[in-house]
């Protein structure tokens, strides 16, 4: 069981015990190495105890699930078989997820039953729960109101309404299914809204709905980026999975989260990463619901080592195995950036974030470094043989892992066959078998292999004056060198290779200096020429923009 973070040392669960929750809960809080409450469970649960409405604005990962659960388990009516409880979360995972902390936190109370409720899944499992009496229920809002006109849930007896992560809420369409269900609660609960930002919506939704609310507000502590590492690596377009694959095959992680920016791209890299032999799961949009609760499951038991997912695919994803956030993709803000790495050094452990960029993408790092208060620390990449000695590691580490399958002995005896058959060593019928296993991939990295760390872009020295200077659109994403560049303008338009002055290479077109006063004919055909096979499209740089 993983506790909440930001608790301290101590005694069992002392600071819980000072609010005057019940033994039970205490108990369980203790049974779970709970100790001291974090700031948002400290502030809000004394309020909740009285039955005063709530807004407390808090980031993910700072307790406060603990903060509403812990009061509303302590004001239920274990007797009363109805829905006393109900928390709204805008994805399925989150729901997974709080129904579970209510469970823990509730698992001395006898009668109490929690039950999750959410769309992509059957029906008849979540109304055979709500007839047996579930005083919490746990739901997305589409699938709760769905229950609610199918007359399945019954809020009569509601005590405790939760509005878990409001923002995202909003942000994702749900706020008019909020504001229907928050319409047909009895005007006596007590509401509770949590959200890391308070957009003008979602406080103009509090203004109709809450009574009199108090507000509480935690701002994220330093020490809570100070536990995850932030580091930066620079590389061009065609690189990036080259440079994901050296990091993961060089740097200990017990679990990694890779974000990109789209659903192919989650199946791209991930079926990547599976053929260099990690244990790899993409989540998207598109995987259903039943695969998802699979793929986090097998995430959280260790079956499965990376997660390549979207940033809304990954909404709820509390996993503590994950040591390390790639940021494959930059995100296109700073808060998505800390929804992101915040994946990791949960519960007060360390973690690490590293972000790959491209040169083209130096302004969204700075704004990111902005906003996030610190500089993201520069990566250096591995040399070959520092790359080589861990995948002779992890190799070793599947070899052995492979001994515990239930196939061995009979892969041993057919071994030894072939060994007495053939006079040969059994090392060299293992070095073979190991060759089947890596296939056609090559299993050493060769001195070349490993990329190299982005200079500082230089200055460029001033233009000859002879020369004028073009731009074309092909760049290194297009895998394009300055050889292909001087043979198509010397084979294809004629252009001595002498006459062609220096070439840069940018991230999606590059710059030639070609002589002046280039004849008419000669920058027409220059228009229709192609270089790996992409249009050059051609155009002379003004005198400022060279």
């Amino acid at each position: 069981m993983t506790p909440d973070p930001l608790l301290s040392a101590g005694s069992p669960a002392a600071g819980f015990a000072a609010f005057g929750l019940r033994d039970e809960l205490i108990q369980a809080l203790a049974a779970s190495g709970y100790r001291q409450p974090s700031p948002v469970q400290a502030q809000a649960i004394p309020l909740l105890l009285q039955r005063r409405d709530l807004i407390a604005q808090a980031q993910t990962g700072t307790g406060k699930t603990a903060a509403f659960a812990l009061p509303c388990l302590h004001n239920l009516d274990a007797q009363q078989r109805c829905c006393q409880v109900l928390v709204l979360t805008p994805t399925r995972e989150l729901a997974l997820q709080v129904a579970r902390s209510f469970a823990r936190y509730g698992e001395q109370l006898t009668q109490v039953r929690v039950l999750p409720i959410y769309g992509g899944s059957d029906f008849r499992p979540q109304i055979q729960g709500l007839r047996r009496g579930a005083q919490v229920v746990v739901g997305t809002p589409g699938r709760v109101m769905d229950h609610m006109r199918q007359g399945t849930l019954s809020l009569d007896g509601l005590r405790g309404l939760v509005l878990d992560e409001a923002d995202e809420m909003l942000r994702m369409g749900f706020i008019d299914d909020v504001t229907w269900i928050m319409e047909r609660t009895p005007p006596e609960r007590q509401l509770m809204l949590f959200s890391a930002t308070m957009p003008p919506e979602v406080r103009q939704l509090s203004g109709r709905f809450l009574q009199d609310p108090v507000e509480v507000t935690i701002a994220t502590s330093k020490a809570d980026t100070q536990r995850i590492r932030q580091q930066l690596l620079m590389v061009h377009a065609n690189q990036k999975l080259q440079a994901l694959v050296q990091v993961l095959d060089t740097e200990a992680s017990e679990a990694t989260m890779v974000f990109v920016r789209t659903k192919q791209a989650t199946v791209d890299v991930s079926t990547a990463l599976d053929s260099h032999g990690y244990r790899c799961a993409a989540l998207n949009g598109d995987v259903v619901q039943s695969q998802r609760e699979q793929v986090i499951e097998r995430l959280r038991s260790g079956r499965v080592d990376v997660v390549v997912a979207t940033d809304v695919a990954a909404r709820g994803i509390d996993v503590e195995r994950i040591t390390m956030v790639i940021n494959y993709d930059v995100p296109l803000d700073a808060e998505a950036y800390v929804h992101r790495i915040g994946r990791t050094g949960r519960a007060g452990r360390q973690g690490r974030a590293l972000l790959l960029a491209t040169p083209r993408e130096r302004r969204l790092v700075q704004a990111i470094e902005r906003a996030n208060g610190q500089q993201l620390e520069m990566m250096e990449l591995p040399d070959a043989d520092t790359v080589n000695q861990r995948r002779r590691q992890r190799f070793k580490e599947r070899i052995l892992a492979a001994l515990d399958g239930t196939d061995v002995p009979v892969f041993e005896q057919l071994v030894q066959e072939l060994s007495a058959e053939k006079g040969l060593p059994v090392e060299h019928i293992a070095a073979a078998l190991a060759q089947l296993v890596q296939g056609a991939k090559p299993f050493a990295c060769s001195a070349e292999e490993p990329l190299l760390p982005l200079k500082p872009r230089r200055q460029s020295r001033p233009l000859a004056a002879h020369m004028e200077r073009y731009r074309i659109e092909v760049g290194w994403k297009h895998r394009v060198k300055p050889g292909n560049i001087v043979g198509a303008l010397a084979n294809q338009a004629g252009i001595r290779g002498q006459s062609i002055g220096r070439i840069h290479i940018f991230d999606e077109h590059s710059t030639v200096d070609l002589p002046k006063d280039l004849p008419e004919d000669l920058f027409a055909t220059l228009r229709t020429m192609r270089v790996v096979s992409k249009p050059l499209r051609i155009r002379k740089l003004e005198a400022s923009m060279v």
